[in-house]
């Protein structure tokens, strides 16, 4: 049998290897080993890291970039609506500030009756200035009546079923409109042209006319009546070696965005033609 040894000892003997490990460690003589295990335990666990780190962006980087494709779409169809909503809105505004001046020019000339109408239609040739609006003669529209709206004379309606008409613009080639000038009181005509521009013609060569004079309807004729605004000269020609002078009008309406009218229902247009020129009893 092999001699057993002390507990005592033992304790003894392990104490005294644990001072001398320990008296070796504070010694600086365990270093080398200590720094050489740190740099393999730290390396190896950045490697770990990093590998799970990559392993994790590969299963979820392809969930994210659809996530956020899907939010990118859903932001765009939210910029989109709004977008829409912002436009409508705009639409709204300026419809009820167009109807809203209309009705203020309406309580202004109370000596009419109106009818509003909204267009709803233009005519496809380049040659013609006509628009169809949204009432006829179910509202009591007429062929003749007179068309303003609150920035003045549109035309005339040429043609009318029961809900709708057809109005001519004092742009179109074939229309004539007696005017004067407010400033002089001079009479002429106003004509339009296939181009839609406007143009005063039968201005006699003695009359005093510049640029800015304001241009009225003179009720001459018996189609309009009196005092309706059509516009204002911005250009005049004048050679004495013509009968008359001639002007260029820019109207006061923009026909090219005309939206809603008021139609005069209460003026009746007269046909004079019949009476000019016929000889005296």
């Amino acid at each position: 049998m092999k001699p057993s040894i002390p507990h005592s000892l033992q304790t003894v003997v392990i104490l005294l290897v644990a001072v001398g490990l320990v008296a070796l460690a504070l010694g600086g003589y365990f270093n080398p080993v200590t720094n050489w295990f740190t740099r393999i335990t730290v390396g190896a666990q950045t490697w770990i890291s990093g590998r799970y780190l990559a392993v994790v962006d590969f299963l979820t980087v392809p969930r994210d970039v659809a996530s956020l494709r899907q939010k990118n779409a859903d932001l765009e169809a939210d910029v989109a609506r709004l977008q829409t909503q912002v436009i409508e809105l705009q639409q709204q505004v300026t419809e009820t500030n167009i109807l809203s001046a209309l009705v203020d020019f309406a309580r202004a000339n109370p000596e009419y009756t109106y009818r509003a109408a909204s267009v709803i239609g233009r005519d496809p040739s380049p040659f013609l200035r006509y628009v169809i609006i949204n009432v006829g003669s179910n509202e009591g529209v007429l062929p003749g009546m007179p068309v303003v709206t609150d920035k003045g004379l549109v035309g005339r309606v040429d043609a009318v079923i029961g809900e709708a008409a057809r109005l001519q613009l004092v742009t179109d080639a074939a229309s004539a409109v007696n005017v004067r000038l407010q400033a002089s009181n001079t009479e002429a005509i106003l004509v339009g042209s296939i181009t839609g521009d406007l143009s005063l013609d039968m201005i006699p060569q003695d009359a005093s006319i510049q640029v800015g004079d304001v241009v009225l309807t003179s009720g001459l004729g018996g189609n309009y009546p009196a005092n309706l605004l059509v516009g204002q000269i911005v250009s005049v020609r004048k050679l004495q070696s013509e009968l008359f002078q001639q002007a260029i009008i820019q109207p006061n309406v923009d026909f090219n965005r005309l939206q809603f009218v008021l139609v005069i229902t209460n003026f009746k247009p007269v046909d004079i033609a019949p009476l000019i020129g016929t000889p005296g009893p």
